[in-house]
Order: structure tokens, then C-alpha cells, then sequence
């Protein structure tokens, strides 16, 4: 039975890479951060929970990760733990730097002392390409990366430290440069679930009114299970490396907002306002992943469209809500 270690395994990726693994016949352990609020902190993971190890754990704390990669001695790692907002890293950017940045430089170098042997993910993000776009529109494993927000900086440091750890110490370490996926599992307070929540909820007259940031944002949205396939593909691999991960597909947060409020029979102009509380200081006006490399080489296919992921997240939040006002 192989053994996985997840950072982050309460959160949206670590939520479904825990289930798939557990599927794939893993033993799992996973790290979640302590916070004053347990009650929701392994929520995601309440279906697996019984059937996985969960420690309290922070990447800032490298005797605390070295200690349980000491005693696990795993066969994969995924680090997927982050300060994972882009809009917040401009609030908080020193956090984001440390946990984003330091924060693999930790996991790494705990990983380098205790299991050098076993094979490593980084979750690398698009934001690292940010305002960089090849001539033919899209942004791929080689295009330059020139990031336009605090995460997106320190995404670049966890990418090339990850790289320097490989060559340097001949580490089976890779990089996964995702693109924006989602799933009812995202957080509220990311556009998409913030967008079909608040839709569901003004279908339902609980609420009247959507306050966004930048509609005219394009972002290639792929659906987080199909991610943490990928990621799985990756670490499988005999050599590693990097690899996009993207649908190859791009719409604007206005399109978002169109398709979603007319599955509700609803029209987003009656409802949708812009708040420039919620613009960035620089914009990322366009993301659109070119994934040919991990198609080809590595066979992997999303399952999920647009529309299939955002009719899920509609039906998930009507169910939710619907009970709600039934209490």
C-alpha cells in the first residue's frame, strides 16, 4: 500500500485528491492548519475521514512537517497548502510570501532530510504567467512568467525552488502549473462560488444584489477533480517535471455571470454591480492554458465543461440553500 502526504488536505484540492487516493487504495495523512473555528476546519473531508490520518501541521513550522514526514516516510508528497487568494495576497502580502515561498522551501528541505526517495508535487499556479501571453494567445510551459500580484510572485519562488531542489539533490520533485479550477467546494469568497451562491440566493429572495470586481476578467475554469487527476499523473511519472494543466478554454466573469443567472431564468444586468473594494491594484486581464504537453505525454483529459461544473455548483447551492430556509 503506497503512502501519501497532503498539505492543505482540508482544502478544496486536498478534499478531492484525499477521496481519489483513498480510491486508488492509498494510506493517506494530510495536515490541516489549527484555527479557533474546528468545527468547519475537515469538513470537505468528511466522507474520507475514517479512512484517513489527519494531523495539525504549518508550513511554517519545518520541525513539525519534518516530524511527521520522519514518521510516515510517504511515498508521494503533494504540497497543496497555500495562502490561496489573489485578491487577499495584496492585504496580506508578507503572510503570503511566507507561506506560499518559505513555506515550500520548509517542506522541501524536511522532504530533502527525511524521504529524499519519495516523489514530490508542487501546486504551481497561472498566476505565475500574469500578463505574459504567447503570440497565439495562450500560456504554456514556456512562456515567460511575469506575475502581477503578490501570490503570483511567491508562486514563482515555490516553481523555481522546486526546480534548483530537483537538480540540485536529484530529487523526483514536479511542478503542476494549474490553471483556475473550481467546484462546489471552493470557497464563497472566490468569484465563482461567490457568483452562483449569490445567484441561487436571489432566486430564492434571500438576497437582491451582486457586488463583483473586474467582469471583464478571462479565466480558462476547470474543475478541481480533474486537477487532482492530473496531479496524481504527474507524480506517477519516472522522471520528473512540469506540466500546464489548463482546459484550453477561456471565458470573462461577465460570460460567468450570463450563463449562470440564465440557468436561474434570471438576467445578471438586474443584479450585478461593480465595487472597486473588490478590484486588484493590477488587474490580470487574461488567463488560457495550452495543457498539449500533459494531454499528449501523459493521456490526461478533463471530464468536466463549464457548463457541467457551474450546473453542479448551481444544483449543490440550491440543495443547500433550500434546506436552509426549510429550517
Amino acid at each position: 500500500m503506497k503512502k501519501a502526504f497532503i498539505t492543505g488536505i482540508g482544502g478544496q484540492d486536498g478534499s478531492y485528491l484525499a477521496e481519489y487516493l483513498v480510491e486508488q487504495g492509498y494510506e493517506v495523512h494530510g495536515i490541516i492548519r489549527r484555527n479557533s473555528v474546528p468545527e468547519h476546519q475537515q469538513s470537505r473531508i468528511e466522507s474520507v475521514r475514517d479512512k484517513i490520518h489527519v494531523y495539525y501541521g504549518d508550513l511554517l513550522d519545518q520541525s513539525s512537517i519534518e516530524h511527521l514526514l520522519d514518521k510516515i516516510q510517504p511515498d508521494e508528497i503533494y504540497n497543496i497548502a497555500a495562502q490561496s487568494h489573489v485578491r487577499i495576497s495584496y492585504d496580506i502580502p508578507q503572510f503570503t510570501a511566507q507561506t506560499n515561498a518559505v513555506g515550500v522551501l520548509n517542506i522541501l528541505e524536511a522532504y530533502r532530510r527525511s524521504c529524499p526517495n519519495a516523489k514530490f508535487y508542487q501546486a504551481s499556479s497561472s498566476e505565475m504567467f500574469g500578463s505574459s501571453v504567447d503570440e497565439d494567445g495562450f500560456q504554456r510551459e514556456t512562456t515567460p512568467m511575469n506575475p502581477v500580484s503578490p501570490y503570483g510572485c511567491t508562486k514563482v519562488f515555490g516553481y523555481n525552488i522546486v526546480r534548483n531542489y530537483r537538480n540540485a539533490y536529484k530529487l523526483h520533485a514536479s511542478n503542476g502549473i494549474l490553471f483556475n479550477h473550481e467546484s462546489p467546494r471552493r470557497g464563497s469568497n472566490f468569484v465563482t462560488n461567490k457568483v452562483v451562491k449569490r445567484a441561487v440566493e436571489i432566486k430564492l429572495n434571500i438576497s437582491d444584489k451582486l457586488e463583483l470586481g473586474n467582469m471583464d476578467a478571462y479565466r480558462d475554469w476547470g474543475h478541481s477533480y480533474d486537477y487532482v487527476r492530473a496531479m496524481h499523473l504527474i507524480v506517477q511519472q519516472n522522471k520528473p517535471g512540469d506540466w500546464v494543466v489548463a482546459t484550453g478554454e477561456t471565458r470573462s466573469v461577465r460570460d460567468m455571470c450570463e450563463y449562470v443567472f440564465g440557468k436561474l431564468d434570471l438576467d445578471y444586468k438586474d443584479y450585478v454591480i461593480q465595487n472597486q473594494k473588490f478590484l486588484r491594484p493590477e488587474e490580470l486581464p487574461y488567463l488560457k492554458g495550452d495543457s498539449t504537453k500533459i494531454r499528449t505525454e501523459l493521456g490526461w483529459e478533463p471530464t468536466y465543461t463549464f457548463e457541467s461544473m457551474m450546473d453542479e455548483m448551481i444544483e449543490y447551492w440550491t440543495k443547500i440553500l433550500i434546506k436552509d430556509l426549510i429550517k
